[in-house]
């Protein structure tokens, strides 16, 4: 598996590099993973519902053709697209995203951090009141409010195409977060998100995306 560390990539032109990757590949095309961040960038998945974008100003809305609802993307973001032939490594759909979380929570840990999924909310939350306890979350969160103490720090949204991944995830190392004041974050109202910086986690971009890289590479192996 092939991991490029693409820096600063403006989104549309990465989303048609997707695509065509994916259009194009063969049977033997090595499977790939690309992490870079983007300029300020709301994407609006296909389930996205209009009424989840706010107040979006003068930051530009891109329909994508992934799954999820509305997210934002920007400098100090760590955005991972594993282009993966999921028949060739032998795990489907479900099992897939389980080790995409996987990859992003054994991240975190290396980094001091618990990260915790939510049943039915694809992406990784921390503990608000202590993201550095090594504890799992004591049950189910509550009906009404399953993000009650939680942040989100990494979101996934993903496509797959004859049997091949595109799109991913993203991880939030230190960036602007007011942005997703406007909006319903993946279709969420009220649900807080968190960087790493706001934890009290100091990692440079590069060294996060040389750590999340050997993860995906690791866990998504066959």
């Amino acid at each position: 598996m092939l991991i490029r560390s693409l820096g600063l990539q403006a989104y549309q032109p990465t989303l048609h590099a997707m695509q065509a990757f994916t259009r194009n590949r063969q049977p033997d095309t090595p499977d790939e993973v690309w992490l870079c961040q983007h300029p300020p960038v709301f994407t609006q998945g296909l389930a996205g519902k209009a009424d989840h974008l706010l107040q979006t100003g003068d930051v530009p809305v891109v329909h994508t053709d992934r799954g999820g609802q509305v997210t934002f993307h920007g400098p100090g973001q760590l955005v991972a697209y594993p282009l993966i032939d999921l028949r060739r490594a032998g795990y489907f759909v479900k099992e897939y995203v389980y080790r995409l979380e996987e990859a992003v929570i054994r991240t975190l840990s290396d980094l001091g951090i618990t990260g915790h999924r939510v049943a039915g909310s694809p992406g990784i939350y921390v503990r608000l009141d202590d993201p550095h306890a090594h504890a799992a979350l004591s049950g189910p969160q509550p009906a009404d409010d399953p993000f009650r103490g939680l942040g989100k720090i990494a979101a996934l949204g993903i496509k797959v195409s004859r049997h091949c991944s595109y799109h991913g995830l993203s991880l939030n190392v230190a960036m602007d977060l007011s942005p997703f004041e406007r909006i319903n974050p993946c279709g969420y109202p009220g649900l807080r998100t968190i960087d790493l910086s706001t934890i009290g986690v100091s990692v440079s971009w590069d060294d996060a995306a040389a750590l999340l890289g050997s993860k995906l590479a690791a866990r998504l192996a066959p």
